[in-house]
């Protein structure tokens, strides 16, 4: 269903000329000075919605890709890189707001949580792969992750009371719990393939 609407998109921006890897970098840096100049001014809903555009737009890459049949290992590596730094921008300007005009040290604790957390995720889930196993499991990757925050902050930023919060502490709870299935997931999988190995090993040496 995704792909009816940014399958067009793709080859729209492929015919103007623009590559994979430049959508990315558009997307990730509107995401970035987007959340550094809106969040910090306390201007909530409206980075929120700026946010978003970014957001979406960085969603096209892969449409691009396949529309131009370059889909490449590099393209992946720096969008997911990118990736981090634009959940980090998102992330650090809020805290900053809290910091500052918005003068609430817990949610600004909060917030840090959740920007390692999600990082956490990530890394989690890296560091499986570079085992050999996957990890595509958990209820918050990087799409709820950002549903949660930015719906959130936007309408917090409309003045609806305990919004921001409440999204706050249930991104933390999500993420927490997202990297606690990932390490039982890795876990389980690791002692299956060597479970399997030994088992491989053990009836070649009764063959032999």
């Amino acid at each position: 269903m995704v792909s009816r609407v940014t399958a067009p998109l793709g080859r729209s921006l492929a015919r103007i000329g623009l590559t994979p890897n430049i959508v990315t970098l558009i997307g990730a840096t509107g995401v970035i000075a987007s959340a550094l100049y809106f969040y910090p001014r306390g201007h909530l809903y409206a980075g929120s919605v700026v946010i978003t555009v970014f957001a979406l737009f960085d969603m096209l890459d892969g449409a691009v890709a396949r529309a131009k049949d370059t889909a490449s290992e590099f393209g992946a590596f720096l969008d997911s890189s990118l990736d981090r730094v634009a959940d980090a921008a998102i992330f650090a300007g809020l805290m900053w707001w809290f910091i500052a005009d918005g003068d609430d040290s817990v949610l600004a604790g909060l917030t840090l949580f959740c920007m390692i957390s999600g990082f956490m995720v990530s890394y989690v889930k890296a560091r499986a792969e570079g085992l050999g196993v996957n990890c595509d499991v958990g209820v918050a990757e990087r799409t709820e992750r950002l549903v949660v925050i930015l719906v959130a902050v936007g309408v917090g930023g409309l003045g609806v009371p305990y919004v921001l919060a409440g999204g706050l502490w249930l991104l933390a709870a999500m993420t927490l719990l997202t990297i606690l299935q990932r390490l039982v997931e890795t876990r389980t999988r690791l002692g299956d393939r060597n479970a399997q190995a030994h088992g491989s090993q053990g009836d070649a040496a009764r063959e032999a």
